[in-house]
């Protein structure tokens, strides 16, 4: 970089121009028949000038530490705030620490109502572990801050202040710093929302849920406190209720509501989360993301037909959106391409008509409409992508077109042995949806032998034996997934409702759906086999109660089917039937309600 170039960079730090400082040194001009405007005179003299320039120089030619000198010496000498941020960047960027803080400290008393000075010297003496001196920089930082700005300005101290090496110390910090700010009207939502994001910034979430309870008892509208409390409902179940009282206030948060859809979602609390993502696409018809999310819980839920209705909603709006957007005057000029949260967004927009392309894909398929489903799978751009070859080859299996989609599953990558194990299980899974099972096992047989001692293959197996009535085998299986894996929940599980389901060892069976409940608490499918296993063991009462759970957080068939059987027995047949209906209407096709339903000889 030339001299000259470095000089203007340097003078663009003061604010003045090239202009400026020629109409300092230039010539006077040839006199003109119209008077020149008056010059504006600048603010550098020749020694600031010759600073500026040396210290960039030296800079360059990685001088630092004169660099630093140099420029310290022009920002005391001028109080130029672009300067003495000049020299805080060359000791960070020397890695100077202690230079660094040295500098904003002169800075702080060069300029003491630099508000800048003040948010820059907290970071800084945060990230140097100087806690007690970054309380006095945040204070003065607060103080500075204007009113009508200030709980903006409070509301962002967690990203100012936290992230370094003690986040315990400056979460307690930035909590005794805004005590007194907690009890002035005009900001103490934002002070009680900070320290309760920094608690859960520093990881200590009970203290965090302390300040959101708070925040939410004060005013169950505010919306910052009642995403704080989803945030809170992974490991805090209190917090959800927070929640709740927020989405029962007179104007709930369309962004609170779809954070719990989406927390439910990931609690596998699937039931819930659909009705929740109903109301919220009743709240906001045009949100083109929440018609997304809904599709995909309806998805999930088993209902195809209304996760194709939502997904088409979904489409319309975004296309809708594209077509009302002004196009780019001039396409290949550097000034009018999109600036980067534009890109952003243009980026997010492509992925999740991807992802609507596919879900409604998925939808057509389960609704037996497979020219529907190639059609909207023709939409989506890499037709070699794994989940467009998957999602294909699901369509042949479920024609009957066996080897075919056997034969287009060789086309997925098989470079590496991971790749190759992923192939294998795609392809077992999709054998066994099509209830190809010898097949599925076979395949699964073949591939143990080449990856000894995974559990997740050694488990699909188990699976698959059961199937085939290899009960003796199954059980081995599962246990040895349980030795070299004890943490697999899902693997007590099926043992646990395959002995339930056999009537055999019902105590045994209990304690090992038990264990894996205690590994995954609410998960719906265990709830599910201990609701079943209660039942054969003539606790009907308990079985209704757990078996309820588990249908409330997944609807699911299987649930279904033993849900209404437990109420059948308890003598409450029309509401069995109606459960009944509504799991017919999902998969009218699985096994163990049509079984159910045949062997109590009901017609729902």
């Amino acid at each position: 970089m030339s001299a000259a170039a470095l000089l203007l960079g340097t003078l663009g730090l003061t604010g003045l121009t090239p202009q400026a400082l020629a109409q300092d040194n230039a010539a006077p001009a040839a006199a003109s028949a119209v008077a020149a405007p008056a010059p504006v005179r600048s603010a550098m003299d020749g020694v600031l000038f010759y600073q500026l320039l040396v210290s960039e120089l030296e800079l360059r030619d990685g001088n630092a530490p004169l660099a630093y000198q140099v420029m310290m010496e022009a920002a005391r000498r001028s109080r130029d705030e672009a300067l003495f941020r000049r020299a805080v960047d060359i000791a960070l960027g020397a890695r100077a620490g202690e230079q660094a803080a040295a500098a904003l400290k002169q800075w702080r008393q060069a300029l003491p109502q630099s508000r800048q000075a003040a948010e820059i010297e907290t970071q800084m003496l945060v990230a140097l572990g100087r806690q007690t001196e970054a309380r006095r920089a945040l204070e003065a930082f607060i103080e500075l801050t204007s009113e009508p700005a200030r709980p903006a300005a409070i509301s962002s101290l967690p990203r100012l202040v936290l992230g370094g090496e003690q986040p315990q110390a400056t979460a307690r910090m930035l909590e005794e710093t805004l005590a007194p700010w907690r009890q002035r009207a005009a900001t103490t939502a934002s002070a009680l929302n900070a320290t309760a994001a920094g608690w859960l910034t520093a990881g200590d979430r009970s203290r965090s849920l302390e300040f959101v309870t708070k925040a939410v008892q004060r005013d169950p509208a505010d919306p910052a406190a009642a995403l704080l409390a989803v945030e809170l409902m992974k490991d805090q179940p209190q917090a959800e209720a927070l929640v709740r009282a927020h989405l029962a206030s007179a104007a709930p948060a369309a962004s609170v509501r779809a954070a719990y859809v989406r927390r439910l979602s990931t609690a596998q609390r699937y039931g819930e989360a659909l009705a929740e993502s109903r109301r919220l696409t009743g709240e906001t018809p045009d949100d083109a993301g929440a018609w997304l999310l809904q599709g995909a819980l309806e998805l999930e839920s088993g209902e195809p037909r209304a996760a194709r209705e939502a997904l088409l909603r979904h489409l319309q709006i975004t296309e809708a959106t594209t077509a009302a957007a002004p196009a780019d005057a001039v396409e290949d000029s550097d000034e009018d391409l999109p600036d980067p949260i534009t890109q952003a967004a243009q980026r997010n927009r492509v992925q999740e008509r991807a992802q609507a392309h596919l879900m409604l894909a998925q939808a057509s398929e389960q609704l037996r409409d497979y020219a529907g489903a190639q059609a909207w799978l023709e939409r989506l751009a890499d037709q070699d992508s794994v989940t467009v070859l998957t999602r294909r080859a699901s369509l042949l299996m479920r024609q009957g077109r066996i080897a075919e989609a056997r034969a287009l599953l060789q086309r997925l990558p098989q470079g590496s042995a991971e790749e190759q194990r992923a192939r294998v299980m795609t392809e077992a899974q999709l054998l066994r949806d099509a209830r190809q099972w010898p097949a599925a096992y076979q395949l699964l047989a073949e591939a143990s032998q080449r990856f000894a001692d995974d559990t997740e293959l050694l488990y699909e197996q188990a699976l698959l034996a059961e199937k085939l009535g290899r009960h003796e085998e199954m059980e081995q299986l599962l246990r040895r997934v349980m030795v070299l894996k004890p943490d697999q929940q899902h693997a007590f599980n099926a043992l646990g409702y395959s002995l339930a389901e056999r009537n055999l060892r019902l105590t045994e069976a209990r304690e090992l759906i038990g264990r894996a409940l205690e590994m995954a608490p609410g998960d719906p499918y265990i709830t599910d086999s201990l609701g079943w296993v209660e039942f054969r063991l003539g606790r009907r009462e308990e079985a209704e109660r757990l078996l309820r759970e588990a249908y409330q957080r997944r609807p699911d068939t299987e649930i279904g089917a033993h849900l209404g059987e437990v109420l059948w027995a308890l003598g409450r047949q029309e509401e069995a039937r109606r459960i009944w209906r509504e799991s017919l209407a999902r998969d009218a096709d699985n096994e163990v309600l049509q079984e159910t339903l045949r062997r109590l000889k009901v017609r729902p």
